[in-house]
């Protein structure tokens, strides 16, 4: 139960734990704690279904405008944060007197990491289903 709500709200959520106090006050038995959880589950799977089609309908859209930003911006906000992660390791590798906020790398990380799999999970994804 608390993996399907974690899923909803975050790990490091409290409202988790809460949220799981009161199912598990109402739903007593197991047979009616597994239903929640499988309608739950499908709940969140068709979610995350229709979150991805919107992400792929606008990228569609941006591909089909006459605007050359829209077809190129996931390439650039791209370009963007691999320069900035390797003029961050060359700063840092250096001699360079210059400190880098461990919240800005972390943020920088994060960001990095979205966009790549992003960008290259949904490019695999579309020329998967063009095929």
């Amino acid at each position: 139960m608390k993996e399907i709500l974690a899923r909803l709200f975050g790990k490091g959520s409290g409202i988790v734990e809460q949220v799981g106090g009161v199912v598990d006050k109402f739903i007593r038995t197991k047979d009616e704690k597994a239903q929640f959880e499988k309608e739950m589950t499908e709940i969140l799977i068709n979610a995350e279904a229709d979150m991805q089609k919107n992400v792929t309908e606008r990228w569609r859209a941006d591909m089909t405008s006459d605007s050359w930003l829209s077809k190129n911006v996931r390439p650039l906000v791209l370009m963007f944060l691999i320069f900035c992660t390797m003029l961050l390791i060359f700063i840092d590798a250096g001699q360079l007197d210059f400190k880098v906020e461990d919240n800005w790398v972390s943020l920088l990380e994060i960001l990095l990491l979205t966009v790549i799999a992003a960008y290259f999970g949904g490019r695999t994804i579309e020329k998967t289903r063009k095929k």
